[in-house]
């Protein structure tokens, strides 16, 4: 398994939508305004995050079991910034909708921007044969609120295609969060 370059994630993208939309290069500036970059990148894509958000609150006292998984313990914002509190956590959906060809394995990382000021972000691998939009968990590990822009770079998903097809893709398990369309909660 190696990992897959900007030419193999170009051709993946442009001949078989693996990525939508998609963006042939690294943008940084919008509007004549710096950003959180996104777009194709050597080895990899930095992927940007939507203005859908869910961030955790303890005003109910609720207990986060993925067992039995209260709503109640989220709050829903829809903006173009998101604020999450000092030792906090919030989860996001991609603007970008994903089909992982069958043989593809993927790791998401978080970008260096965000790193650096705490904020930590995970993404499950995506799986051969999965599509959907993909759930961020975005961990604001400092004592300080922490923004995170929609719109702009998140993270970045680098691609490990293998030498052969694997026997069960997640498409033919029924994996739970096949074909995601909105930002879906824990699942059993």
């Amino acid at each position: 398994m190696s990992i897959c370059s900007d030419n193999w994630i170009i051709e993946k993208c442009l001949k078989e939508k693996m990525i939508e939309p998609f963006v042939d290069k690294q943008v940084r500036f919008e509007n004549g305004e710096k950003i959180i970059s996104y777009g194709v990148s050597s080895y990899g894509y930095d992927i940007r995050v939507s203005n859908q958000f869910q961030i955790f609150t303890n005003v109910y006292g609720s207990i986060v079991d993925p067992k039995q998984f209260d709503t109640k313990s989220l709050v829903k914002i829809e903006d173009d910034v998101c604020v999450i509190p000092p030792n906090s956590f919030a989860l996001a959906i991609t603007l970008e909708y994903f089909r992982i060809p069958e043989n593809v394995l993927t790791i998401c990382v978080g970008k260096s921007t965000y790193a650096r000021c705490g904020i930590i972000v995970n993404v499950t691998p995506f799986e051969p044969g999965w599509e959907g939009y993909a759930v961020l968990e975005i961990s604001n590990t400092t004592p300080l609120p922490a923004k995170i822009y929609a719109g702009e770079g998140i993270a970045q998903v680098l691609f490990f295609e293998g030498k052969e097809k694997c026997l069960y893709t997640y498409a033919a398990r029924n994996g739970k969060y096949h074909r995601q369309m909105t930002l879906t909660l824990p699942l059993l």
